[in-house]
């Protein structure tokens, strides 16, 4: 089968390599029909995540079709339409029994300290093949596969899998409440789904800060106000627009990648060290947005971490926190425990995440639209990929431009469409 597979540090090849197999009894195989390019699969590619084994398949969002069940795995059946949960977790420990699944105490091979486990990451989370592939291996199926109901397309549900679970879960951990006022820095995949969270949480104002015209652009029409940091100083602004008093909420959806060029996702930038008024030295960098949120935010406010910091991060403006009472709520998304809700909500109609897709893509195109993310050329927001299409085809919405990827309808931008979705 092709699958995606890393070599080394930009080093990654679309290559045969065999078809997985039924490995323990609470296995299952599947048949992945979307999967999707990820701002986390740039921060191993470009290197600045380290431990990528040479040879791991790429790739943590993926929706398919069940092939083969191990015999412990009693809850689906061959034929179901499943969505995968990035992260993997056993369903049986304490955490996981108490919605932790991303500190599953089983699920992670290196033991109970090592850490989340996820598909496509470094030695440390397992490693486990990733889903970029023609075909998957799902550990813990019984508890890491989430079945589709038939009304939701897999450009919604490949949405399902990794970002808009943890841009709810960012905007849960800012602790966002009716009328608060909220900015979100970054304004990638991620941070697009951080704003619209934030506004189904009943955000009274949102604030994008971002340097890309098209992820701003993005951003303004879900009814964010945007900032854009290149042009203006974002937090002179924030304080302006807040009558000298900062935000409520904050969330950081850059990430490590803040190093190179802040934009947002899990980190999406490019290799050009750029900041604020373009005054800060690369080596500072990995604290940027987090010192930006800091400043921005409100006395007593909540700083929300979703952007993907390395093992080895050491840079944090901690005294400038403590002394504004700075609560900080930060960590990698239980991904399992929020997809059945966001099903719901998108059966509501409270919310389209497809609208966010920008590229639809075969996975014989892959490379190519690896370097265009990582370039991170116009319109190029998120990229969508179809395993089981090798070679350029024919697809409604394959280039699909920012203006019509973001409708009206997307996210749910007021809240009046919040409390009484429009139907189709």
């Amino acid at each position: 089968m092709k699958a995606v597979v890393f070599h080394d540090v930009g080093d990654i090849r679309l290559e045969d390599v065999p078809e997985p197999r039924i490995e323990a009894p609470t296995d299952a195989i599947v048949r992945i029909t979307a999967s999707a390019i990820c701002g986390t699969d740039l921060h191993f590619v470009r290197g600045t995540f380290s431990g990528m084994k040479p040879g791991t398949i790429l790739g943590h969002e993926a929706v398919g079709i069940v092939e083969a069940l191990g015999e412990d795995v009693r809850n689906l059946q061959i034929g179901d339409r499943v969505v995968i949960p990035s992260t993997i977790a056993c369903g049986n420990c304490s955490y996981c029994r108490a919605g932790y699944f991303a500190q599953c105490d089983g699920a992670n091979p290196n033991g109970k300290e090592a850490g989340t486990a996820f598909y496509g990451g470094p030695a440390a989370t397992g490693p486990f093949h990733g889903l970029q592939a023609e075909k998957a291996r799902i550990p813990f199926a019984n508890v890491g596969l989430v079945k589709l109901p038939p009304e939701i397309s897999d450009d919604q549900a490949i949405l399902l899998s990794d970002i808009f679970p943890t841009g709810y879960f960012g905007a849960e951990m800012a602790e966002i409440k009716p009328g608060d006022t909220v900015a979100v820095f970054g304004c990638g995949p991620v941070g697009q789904f951080a704003i619209a969270s934030a506004k189904l949480l009943g955000a009274g104002r949102v604030f994008a800060i971002d340097q890309y015209d098209d992820r701003l652009r993005m951003a303004r029409k879900q009814g964010a106000e945007t900032i854009d940091f290149n042009r203006e100083d974002p937090i002179e602004t924030l304080k302006r627009l807040t009558g000298g008093i900062g935000v409520d909420r904050a969330i950081d959806a850059v990430g490590v990648d803040a190093e190179h060029a802040f934009c947002g996702g899990h980190g999406e930038a490019e290799p050009e060290p750029k900041g604020r008024n373009g005054q800060w030295k690369p080596g500072d960098a990995p604290a940027q947005a987090l010192e930006w949120a800091v400043q921005g935010l409100a006395k007593a406010g909540t700083l929300s971490i979703i952007g993907v910091y390395p093992p080895d991060a050491r840079t944090f403006p901690i005294g400038m926190a403590m002394n504004k009472n700075i609560t900080m709520n930060m960590g990698n998304c239980h991904h399992r425990k929020y997809i059945p809700r966001l099903i719901e909500m998108v059966l509501a109609r409270r919310i389209d995440p497809a609208k966010i897709l920008t590229q639809v893509k075969p996975i014989g195109d892959v490379i190519a639209a690896f370097e265009a993310f990582d370039r991170r050329e116009n319109g190029w927001v998120k990229v969508e990929l179809l395993p089981q299409r090798q070679a350029h085809g024919g697809h409604s919405g394959e280039e699909t431009l920012v203006d019509q990827a973001v409708a009206d309808t997307f996210p749910a931008s007021d809240p009046t469409t919040m409390q009484n979705p429009r139907s189709r």
